[in-house]
């Protein structure tokens, strides 16, 4: 599993589909394949642009080359950045912390002594679970529906801005991306690094917590993480499951 694991690991850490490149213009208006190469050689230096599916030649839904490794690109991105979220969150989650204030009107607190994060996950109220599962969909929504579509001229990868759409019935005071403006005097060569290093770090964050979970419903499967974890016997895979 391990040695399976490096393996995928270097794999997808020298895939081709990778955020914004240099140029401003988008993959959409340029030559996708040349992006690709061109990022691939920044995020994996050593295997470089590989990819032995070939993905990157395909097409889908009818769209061209083009948008369709905007669509993948866009896709890896948004995965490595809820895994890293999700590997953060397992750690922050398995340590105990937690909001310092109640979970609900009633005075519930957060179910932080259920035990593993998955636990703490089945011991909260399904109207908890729907209002994030909910609040997620609503980010993916607007993903999808404000700005210019990734597939269509727009950048893989940047989330649009919720003062530009007009979709919001009110004013929302700060972005998703950047909420504060820490990054908009960044230099673009700064920009561009920390796009490469955010695709690197949520294809080992993919991993990360693949790893955790997969060593919690089987015992073993991750040598490394072998007593570091506690063994789970829920379904992972069904959220409303008690």
């Amino acid at each position: 599993m391990t040695k399976l694991s490096l393996i995928s690991l270097l794999i997808g850490s020298a895939a081709a589909f990778a955020p914004a490149p240099v140029a401003k213009t988008s993959v959409a208006l340029n030559g996708g394949m040349d992006d690709l190469k061109a990022i691939a050689e920044k995020s994996n230096p050593v295997l470089k642009f590989y990819d032995p599916l070939e993905l990157s030649s395909t097409t889908i839904w009818g769209n061209s080359n083009d948008e369709t490794i905007a669509f993948l690109r866009q896709s890896e991105i948004k995965h490595g950045r809820v895994a890293m979220a999700a590997f953060v969150g397992y750690i922050v989650q398995s340590n105990g912390i937690h909001f310092p204030w109640p979970i609900s009107t009633d005075g519930t607190p957060f179910p932080f002594a259920a035990g593993s994060p998955p636990e703490q996950w089945d011991a909260l109220s399904d109207a908890a679970k729907w209002q994030i599962i909910l609040f997620v969909g609503f980010l993916e929504w607007y993903s999808e529906a404000g700005g210019t579509h990734y597939m269509r001229g727009g950048v893989p990868g940047q989330f649009p801005k919720f003062s530009d759409g007009g979709l919001v019935p009110h004013p929302v005071p700060f972005n998703l991306f950047d909420p504060f403006g820490f990054s908009k005097n960044r230099s673009e060569e700064a920009k561009q690094n920390g796009l490469i290093k955010e695709l690197n770090n949520g294809r080992a964050a993919m991993f990360g917590i693949l790893g955790f979970i997969s060593e919690q419903r089987v015992e073993g499967s991750v040598p490394l993480l072998k007593g570091l974890v506690t063994h789970y016997d829920g379904e992972t895979m069904a959220p409303f499951a008690h």
